[in-house]
């Protein structure tokens, strides 16, 4: 496993490669809001062997570049995203997003579906089903939000998120790690930028050209996700010609961390 950065447009991302390069087709991590590529951590080594696969920050997260002017919506991360796949000469590959994540890896698959082998939306936001309440109370507030000190802004956001894990202790300690890159003035104006850019108006208009995709999809969710509720994992089945749901009995929204093997199964399912 190699971290590195990659300069596009000026801006820099981190991304870390692991698996081993066979035949098969690439695998490429997204993340969501407020998470890192640590999210990843515990799928990666279940995906079969024969893959490269590509885990990433997305810009203003994690160790990747300050989003400063940079659009951080999900169609501009998209983008960077096919931008990376072009500096990483990857042509297709299996695009596995979690939250708003699963929403990049929907508009990669509408709007460069040549570049998706196959999909894989693990507690996904779409349609007009997000961001919480919380997400659009804050959303609605920035001008006073922008003012709040960067410890009480995290803190808030820290209280919002628990409800995604299952597992208190394992929540303080990803918690601790995702937002520590918003903990200092900086990082309180990126932090307020990702929030500004949690709109729907994307995944909105995504929502009725699901039926598009032609990538094998695999949907995958938690049973108790109280962040994006299992009715929209169900309605993004029906929305997706051919798409599998696998419901993670228990589960929460931080699949990816509580529930690897789940995640891991369905895309080895995708790759076979």
């Amino acid at each position: 496993m190699r971290g590195e950065f990659l300069d596009l447009s000026g801006a820099r991302l981190y991304y870390y490669a692991a698996g081993t390069r066979g035949a098969g087709d690439p695998v490429v991590f997204i993340h969501g809001f407020p998470t890192s590529g640590h999210l990843w951590n515990d799928v990666v080594p279940l995906v079969p062997a024969g893959h490269r696969i590509v885990v990433l920050d997305l810009l203003g997260y994690g160790r990747s570049d300050r989003p400063l002017t940079r659009p951080v919506d999900v169609r501009a991360h998209a983008e960077r995203v096919v931008e990376l796949l072009d500096e990483l000469r990857i042509q297709r590959a299996c695009i596995v997003g979690h939250g708003v994540g699963g929403g990049i890896a929907q508009s990669l698959a509408i709007r460069h579906g040549d570049r998706v082998s196959s999909l894989c939306l693990v507690d996904s936001v779409a349609f007009d089903r997000w961001p919480t309440i919380e997400g659009r109370i804050a959303r609605a507030s920035l001008p006073v939000t922008r003012l709040l000190p960067a410890g009480l802004l995290t803190a808030i956001l820290r209280r919002d998120l628990r409800r995604g894990y299952a597992d208190p202790a394992r929540a303080t300690r990803s918690l601790d790690l995702y937002l520590r890159p918003f903990a200092s003035a900086d990082g309180r104006a990126a932090l307020v930028s990702h929030i500004r850019a949690l709109t729907t108006d994307e995944t909105r208009e995504l929502g009725g050209q699901l039926a598009r995709i032609a990538a094998p999809t695999a949907i995958v969710w938690g049973q108790q996700d109280r962040v994006i509720p299992l009715w929209v994992g169900k309605q993004l089945q029906q929305a997706i010609p051919g798409a599998t749901l696998d419901i993670v009995p228990g589960g929460r929204h931080f699949t990816p961390e509580e529930s690897p093997r789940p995640v891991a199964d369905a895309i080895a399912r995708l790759l076979s």
